[in-house]
């Protein structure tokens, strides 16, 4: 009598039988799961064939999914149209560079102190500042376009690199998923730890929390990077001398059907990058999303 009163009241946790997959069943969900895989994987494939069709190839009808007969032309006409070049290309991937390292590194460092702020440290107005950025989320780039060229322009930024990363220093999505990850994987007992051993919040934050949320930045910076990477600065970038890589191969691109060989071995060029910067971290993109946002 007791027990029944005991869990009819909710005192006694039920007891749930953990469901084993069978042989057959993790077959089934294999082959699903490499199909899908195999959908999503058919951009890249076709991007890597196009790059190496002929001429002939590439504007035959019924257009070929694969090359038939692969040809490294494409990427011998790219080598010789960019010495021509009245900037240096060297300047080009010098601008692209410098903009993705600056902009990814800051954003991380920002991101992940500020959603330590809000998470870890009691001040006034926390709740709504997360609150609003949370609601941020919701918007639209191109509604905020018009604002960001208005605000760039009366600091004075137009027409410089820092017209690129600077926006992406405060993008909205890096605090809001650093936050989410410290919640579930820095425990307080921990901080307070190294409070009573003497460590300041900066020495706290570097040398304890941001090793702990690792997989978290290693997260960040796949979403970041491939937008910094492919940055042409938009309308906020005039000169020729700091225009980034993806402006000039568009502007190499943009020579015509004789160049749409040249087209298709840029196309592969730009997407190496972000490529390897996925393989290298997609262990730690797995374990973020798994357990970002979930609680004991």
């Amino acid at each position: 009598m007791i027990l029944a009163r005991m869990k009819s009241k909710g005192l006694v946790k039920k007891k749930y039988r953990i469901h084993k997959q069978t042989t057959a069943e993790r077959v089934i969900i294999g082959v699903i799961l490499a199909l899908f895989g195999s959908f999503m994987l058919l951009p890249l494939i076709y991007i890597v064939n196009t790059a190496f069709k002929p001429m002939d190839e590439l504007f035959i009808f019924p257009p070929r999914f694969f090359v038939i007969n692969p040809t490294l032309k494409n990427f011998r006409d790219l080598a010789v149209i960019i010495p021509s070049s009245w900037v240096p290309f060297s300047r080009y991937v010098f601008n692209t560079v410098l903009v993705t390292a600056i902009g990814t590194t800051g954003h991380v460092i920002l991101a992940s102190a500020a959603a330590y702020a809000m998470e870890k440290l009691d001040f006034p107005g926390r709740k709504i500042m997360f609150s609003s950025v949370v609601l941020s989320l919701m918007f639209s780039t191109v509604v905020t376009a018009i604002p960001n060229y208005l605000i760039i322009s009366k600091v004075k930024l137009i027409d410089t690199l820092a017209s690129i990363y600077i926006p992406a220093l405060q993008s909205s999505l890096g605090l809001y998923l650093m936050k989410q990850y410290i919640v579930t994987n820095v425990p307080d007992s921990l901080l307070e730890s190294a409070r009573i051993e003497g460590a300041g919040e900066w020495r706290i934050f570097f040398k304890v929390v941001m090793p702990i949320v690792k997989p978290a930045w290693l997260t960040l910076i796949i979403f970041i990077f491939p937008g910094l990477w492919n940055a042409t600065g938009g309308v906020y970038i005039y000169s020729e001398q700091i225009k980034t890589l993806p402006v000039a191969l568009l502007q190499i691109a943009a020579g015509g059907i004789a160049r749409a060989g040249v087209s298709s071995a840029i196309s592969l060029i730009m997407i190496i990058v972000p490529v390897i910067m996925f393989i290298i971290t997609q262990s730690s993109i797995m374990e973020t999303m798994a357990t970002s946002g979930l609680k004991e």
